[in-house]
């Protein structure tokens, strides 16, 4: 007899099937189709019946099914982000040159003593973009005007020119002047020989010039009329400085206030002159813009006056219509 040729009943060939055999061995009615029940032999789930949660290949350390565990992440390398980290710092370092400080370099002694040559000061460019102009007393850089210094061609590889875009190091291409603001749009200034400096009247005390300098012995100047939107700037070491007095041939020697780069806020660099850089108190005077404080009430009052006479007017007009016409 073959070998797994039986029913799997345990009767002799031959007998009577029709009884109901036993579906706990896996006979004939799994054969037909009835499901066994689950976690018996046989099976749909195999000998061991269905898989429990916490079963053998999860006590055994194997893997979940459906929560796979990834890797841990490695970090990256430094040398992999410092690509990124450089370019950020360079952004940041065009957005703030661009709108808000920007070193300058000063090449010249026209400021001494307020500022040595080699000195690095920062210049406040915010103000100007939120429209506020050069003011008496400040010391601000501005663009060559035309003329006030020589074309001069120097030249920059690219490491210097790429520092000099963000503004890390000064651009030799920058035709930039540093004064010191003496008088704005409508003022009046003058200085005689052995003199002061006058500005609409008044004369100025001028503790910041170079020790030995006269305030201008070398080139009297005035009375100059200040035009509106421009400003009459001088350095401070006033013997050694080619300022307004020495460009009176075009807009009087005043320079346009739209070539104000901004003022310089703060002596940075080297460390041991570390200063900012105040208004002098003798442009404080209560009376140094005299002339242009009694024109502003003229002006409101009139201004406030304007409205009035028109309703009168118009009252007076009004009443007249109405007046009867006697026959």
């Amino acid at each position: 007899m073959a070998v797994g040729a039986q029913s799997g009943s345990g009767d002799p060939e031959g007998e009577d099937s029709g009884a109901r055999p036993d579906r706990s061995d896996g006979g004939p009615a799994a054969e037909q189709g009835e499901p066994a029940e689950p976690g018996r032999p046989g099976g749909p789930e195999g000998p061991g019946g269905p898989e429990k949660p916490g079963g053998p290949s999860e006590e055994a350390g194997g893997p979940r099914r459906g929560h796979g565990r990834g890797k841990p992440k490695t970090p990256r390398s430094f040398w992999k982000e410092l690509p990124l980290l450089i370019g950020v710092a360079l952004i940041l370092a065009l957005v703030i040159k661009t709108f808000l400080l920007q070193a300058f370099s000063i090449p010249s002694n026209s400021m001494q003593d307020t500022l040595q040559v080699g000195d690095r000061v920062l210049v406040d460019k915010l103000t100007p973009w939120l429209g506020s102009e050069p003011e008496r007393g400040e010391v601000v850089v501005f663009h060559d005007p035309g003329g006030w210094l020589p074309d001069t061609e120097t030249d920059q590889n690219f490491v210097q020119k790429a520092f000099s875009f963000v503004g890390l190091m000064p651009s030799a291409d920058d035709k930039d002047l540093i004064k010191r603001v003496i008088g704005v749009g409508g003022d009046t200034v003058e200085c005689k020989r052995g003199g002061k400096v006058m500005v609409n009247g008044k004369p100025l005390d001028e503790p910041y010039l170079f020790p030995g300098d006269t305030p201008c012995d070398d080139k009297p100047f005035g009375p100059v009329k200040v035009a509106d939107g421009h400003m009459w700037v001088m350095g401070d070491h006033r013997q050694d400085s080619l300022d307004s007095r020495y460009h009176q041939n075009k807009a009087g020697g005043a320079v346009p206030v739209k070539e104000a780069v901004g003022r310089a806020v703060v002596v940075a660099w080297p460390l041991n002159r570390l200063s900012t850089l105040p208004v002098p108190d003798t442009f404080a005077q209560s009376d140094l813009a005299a002339k242009a404080a009694n024109a502003a009430p003229a002006a409101l009052g009139l201004a406030g006056a304007l409205p009035l006479v028109m309703w009168r007017r118009r009252r007076r007009h009004g009443r007249t219509a109405e007046t009867p016409v006697s026959g």
